[in-house]
């Protein structure tokens, strides 16, 4: 078996085991080809609930008008839990306005132009994400973004899709 077909064979694994399992709060049903996702990824982290932290960052570093707009849009997106990964006080700083330019740097780290579903994550090595720096991804074991695992994936938004990590990445 070839390296690419183990790769492909690992994710799709991944992926039926995500979905057995299933996130609570960050599941959404794929849309047939007749319907669209109506929500853009603001929305859709906004509605799920285990993405308040991310939303209000979004809100702070003044990125929801862009993150709305047309896109596409892949966000490696960070949980609540995530977050509360990082030292204590960080969020909150993280938050002022006089951090604006970091935290847009942070959030922006987590982007990528163009819409990567996760049967095309598996033939990429890195991505450079809209912040202009690349991340590294490994689907040797499982998906890591940098260090965090991805746990959640093709999550669709209407300009865009998300995909679900367990750790904040830090440019």
């Amino acid at each position: 078996m070839t390296i690419q077909k183990k790769q492909a064979f690992v994710w799709l694994l991944l992926a039926v085991a995500l979905m057995a399992f299933g996130l609570a709060g960050c599941r959404q049903e794929e849309p047939t080809a007749a319907e669209e996702p109506q929500m853009n990824v603001v929305q859709v982290a906004s509605s799920a609930g285990s993405f308040n932290t991310l939303v209000a960052a979004v809100e702070a570093a003044g990125l929801v008008e862009t993150l709305s707009g047309p896109g596409p849009f892949t966000v490696f997106a960070p949980t609540d839990e995530a977050f509360a990964k990082l030292p204590p006080g960080t969020i909150d700083e993280l938050l002022q306005p006089e951090n604006k330019d970091q935290l847009v740097s942070i959030l922006t780290y987590h982007v990528v132009s163009g819409k990567v579903m996760a049967a095309d994550v598996v033939q990429l090595t890195e991505a450079t994400t809209v912040q202009g720096q690349s991340i590294a991804i490994d689907t040797s074991e499982g998906v890591k973004v940098n260090d965090a695992n991805v746990v959640q994936t093709d999550i669709a938004a209407s300009n865009g899709v998300i995909h679900v990590i367990d750790t904040v990445l830090l440019p």
